[in-house]
Order: structure tokens, then sequence, then C-alpha cells
């Protein structure tokens, strides 16, 4: 059976579900990875009223789309994050509250807790849902990180103060998974830049200090890594049984006018200096068709997830064409070695 294909929803939380559904299938989805603001996914709505996930479900069906994975990445950013103005624009309300720092990253804590029991009565809610459903409940995410500001070391960093860092996301995450234990809930981390898990060596780091608990995973992203440097295939190997979900997103890297960096340069997306931007599927220099061979030697049959971000392309022009690109791209393993039949008793 091929993989899902769906689209997560949170660069397109300016439509209301109700509009962006009948879309999101017209595009040549299967379904959508819900995000946890705009009006697509309330979770203190979900957590508590069994019509609000009714309505949800049915909503899905009436467009013909499922659904595998909730996403929950603004309010993770706030659990281990140095707050400042920047997070009062991304969070709710009830999660910033009066702006003192740690009150906001503890709001933020009990809310991805509530995101967990929410994820859990959504999917338990499913319409046809057996038993043992397809594929485990999942929560994507972000983390944050209170040590993310030290990633060039200067003024000089001891290995000391990173320990520290990662011992706050421990102390901070330890409760979380507990509860998404309790709940039987996977939270799936996107690594990525300003995570407490960026790269592969960062995300060894950041299981060791969790104690390496089985909720705590990964959302697959090739597109933060790849541009960095970062074997995003030998991230596939090396954490296949973390491996909780899958997006599809593309970049390119080294096609600026050489004014820009990694880092950045303080550009915004699209400005021609960038050595690195967000791409279109098909479009950058990530190769898929390595990352699919990775999957399949893996085991991972969750949804493929295209997270589309492109600033110089038509975003339902490059939705539609991403959808047929994942879904030409996809293929099964196979059950069979190709140079079996050389064997006469397979003959």
């Amino acid at each position: 059976m091929p993989r899902p294909v769906t689209l997560f929803t949170g660069q397109w939380a300016d439509l209301p579900l109700e509009k962006l559904a009948p879309l999101v299938r017209q595009m040549g989805y299967d379904g959508v990875e819900l995000a946890c603001w705009g009006d697509h996914f309330d979770v203190d709505a979900a957590a508590s009223s069994k019509k609000y996930v009714a309505a949800k479900w049915a909503l899905l069906k009436d467009h013909g789309l499922e659904c595998h994975a909730i996403s929950n990445h603004l309010v993770g950013q706030a659990i281990c994050d140095r707050i400042d103005e920047r997070h009062q624009a991304i969070v709710p309300p009830d999660v910033w509250g009066n702006g003192e720092p740690e009150g906001v990253r503890q709001r933020a804590a009990r809310k991805m807790i509530l995101s967990a029991k929410a994820a859990r009565a959504f999917f338990d809610a499913k319409p046809g849902r057996r038993q043992r459903d397809d594929f485990p409940v999942v929560v994507n995410g972000f983390t944050g990180s209170s040590i993310w500001h030290s990633l060039y070391a200067f003024p000089p960093t001891s290995q000391a103060y990173w320990d520290a860092g990662y011992a706050d996301f421990g102390k901070r995450f330890g409760p979380i998974l507990e509860a998404f234990d309790k709940a039987n809930v996977n939270f799936g981390l996107e690594v990525h830049p300003t995570e407490i898990a960026f790269d592969i060596s960062s995300a060894e780091r950041a299981i060791a200090a969790v104690k390496g608990h089985k909720r705590f995973g990964f959302n697959y992203d090739p597109s933060h890594l790849g541009y960095q440097g970062v074997d995003y295939v030998k991230f596939l190997r090396q954490f296949a049984g973390r491996i909780f979900h899958t997006h599809m997103k593309d970049v390119w890297w080294g096609h600026g006018d050489g004014s820009a960096g990694v880092f950045g340069g303080h550009t915004n997306f699209g400005h021609p200096g960038r050595y690195w931007d967000f791409r279109s599927l098909g479009h950058g220099d990530i190769k898929f068709e390595d990352i699919i061979v990775a999957l399949n030697d893996t085991g991972y049959r969750g949804p493929l997830s295209v997270e589309w971000e492109d600033i110089r392309m038509d975003r339902i022009h490059g939705a539609t064409e991403a959808a047929a690109f994942v879904r030409k791209l996809d293929f099964p393993s196979s059950a069979l070695a190709f140079d079996a039949a050389f064997d006469k008793k397979n003959q």
C-alpha cells in the first residue's frame, strides 16, 4: 500500500478549515496534518468536547480526507526558549498571559500536555477506527531551546554550559513525555535550527537528556538538515525507531550571490543574496529518492506530509505540483529479491 500523502496546514492557517479542506482534496492530497492554530485544531475544544471532534471528522470526511497527526509547533517553541516579545505573536493569549518568561514556559508545557489528551480524544473518535489503528497517534512540534543563542560558542562556551541546556530540556520535557505516555501518544520533534535538536549530534544529546523516553522521537524534515551539511539520509537510518512522522519539504543551498551565508545574514526568505531558501518539492537540492529508499529500508509506513514553503511560487500551484511529485516518487518495498528467480527452486 502506498503511504498517505497529506498536507501540513500550518502555512494555510489564514484559511478556515472549511475552505481549506475542499482545496486540499482538489490539489490531490489524501489528508491533512492539522495545525493547532487558526481554526484548524483547537486543543482545548478537542480535549473537552466530543461534539467538537465529531464535527472535525465530519468535515474531513465530507471532503474525502484523512488525518494521521496534529502539530503544535508554536506552543512547543515556548517551552524551553528564552522568551521575548516575538513569542507573543505565535502563542495563544492564555499561554502568553502577562508575558513573564517562566510563566509562559510553564503554561506552554501544560498546553502541550493538553495536546496529547486532545490528540487521543480526536483519534479515538476517528470514524471506522479499529481497536488498533493504522498508525500511532502523533503530536508533532518544537521544544525551543535555552542554549540556541550560544550556537557560535562566543563568548567561549563550555560543554558544561551546553549540558545545562540539555538538563533544562530534560527537566521540562520529562513530565510532558510521561503525560504523553499516559495518553498513549508519541511526540515528534521537528529537528530544526532554534530547537534543542537541530542535527544528528544534538538529536543524540536530546534523546539522552530525556533518558531515551520511548515517547520522544522525530518529525523528520530533510529541508532543515540539508543546507546545514547534515546527512539527512543517515538521520533516518540512525534514528529509525524514532521516526514518528515525516515531512516532505525541499530546500536549495549555494544559490545566492555570496552576500549572505548559512546563517542568513538577517535577510528575509527570497532575498537574492541568501545562501539557502526553502523550495517547492522537486525544485531544490534534496535527493528524495534516497529518502524513500531509506524509509522503505527502515520500515516507515506512516504518512508523507507536504510542508509547503516557497516564497517564489504561488502556493496553490506549488502544493498541487508537490502532491503529484510525492505520489509519483513513493514506491513500496520489494517483497522478493530481484535475483530470487535464478534459483531453480523458485522456478
